[in-house]
């Protein structure tokens, strides 16, 4: 049973020359209950963007977004603020996410505490069973986020997300400015929480092993567009797209170079989000690019059953 339905999306930023940027210009993507959702692409193609306007942290300027039956894409005021009990975020950089001014339990009782849940007992009970299921020490609530490490503070980022039990966790770059050992800690974590809590997650990333490890499912993005989507195990064994196959190039380790696996590579910077081209949006860096590619817009067309 899909959670979240995606329809058009379209998430445009006017400038003041005149001009808008067609940051993400008609996504369309279901997320199945308990499933993980990955959206990779290079920095620019509207990850992030789209992530945002589902969080409604910008506002679309086409298209409907859902959880489960109910619409996200027309909620304002006290209907939002309640829908975010539903929908929470892991942001990437951690120290930057937590009011430097609150100790650590009482940032993750913060949600709690603006949603009015339960009594003051309940929300401290739930924060301590937050610690303990991120693998925090009690004593560490007294503790500011500066006295955290980098992985501890992204503990903590991922308590506050899910202490009021979200249904959809969004994770917008959540591992990068880790080191690699702590990386596939969170990430256990994170896969761990997911089966005991039944959460639902979407997962931004620009480094596809990461999105291999913890995702079901991955759309790539590029300049606004979803280029090619599909079960995780599909793309990566059966990629059909040629920025696909570039991204996965990039994420070769040197034994799979050694090996002799084929590099494919691109050149070039996409076009401007400002004025893309009226066809592929990739043309311009497709070596199998025809004349119709920079005149007809390209529509996904089925390789097997949901890629």
């Amino acid at each position: 049973m899909s959670l979240v339905d995606v329809q058009d999306l379209k998430v445009h930023f006017p400038l003041a020359s005149g001009d808008v940027v067609k940051a993400v210009d008609g996504v369309t993507f279901r997320v199945e209950a308990g499933s993980s959702f990955g959206i990779v692409g290079e920095s620019g193609s509207g990850k992030s963007t789209t992530a945002q306007a589902l969080m409604r942290l910008v506002d679309p300027v086409a298209g409907s977004m859902s959880l489960g039956p109910h619409s996200l894409s027309g909620l304002e005021g006290e209907p939002l603020r309640k829908a975010h009990k539903d929908i929470q975020t892991v942001f990437q950089d951690p120290f930057s996410s937590l009011n430097p001014r609150l100790r650590a339990g009482r940032a993750v009782r913060e949600p709690l505490d603006l949603m009015d849940f339960g009594t003051k007992a309940e929300r401290e009970a739930r924060v301590d069973e937050m610690f303990e299921a991120v693998g925090l020490h009690p004593d560490a609530k007294r503790l500011f986020p500066h006295q955290f490490s980098g992985g501890q503070r992204q503990r903590l980022c991922i308590a506050w997300a899910m202490v009021t039990e979200p249904r959809l966790v969004v994770c917008d770059e959540p591992v990068p400015a880790l080191d690699v050992a702590i990386q596939a800690q969170i990430l256990n974590l994170l896969k761990g929480l997911q089966k005991t809590k039944n959460l639902t997650y979407i997962f931004i990333s620009h480094d596809l092993a990461v999105v291999q490890n913890i995702c079901t499912h991955v759309a790539v993005m590029y300049l606004g567009e979803f280029v090619e989507t599909g079960p995780v195990e599909e793309i990566f064994s059966g990629a059909q797209h040629p920025y696909t196959w570039s991204l996965m190039a990039a994420a070769l380790s040197p034994d799979d170079r050694d090996q002799g696996r084929e590099r494919f590579t691109v050149e070039g910077e996409p076009p401007s989000p400002i004025n893309p081209p009226p066809g592929c949006r990739f043309a311009g860096r497709c070596p199998f690019a025809q004349d119709k590619c920079r005149t007809e817009r390209p529509v996904l067309s089925k390789v097997t059953n949901g890629h």
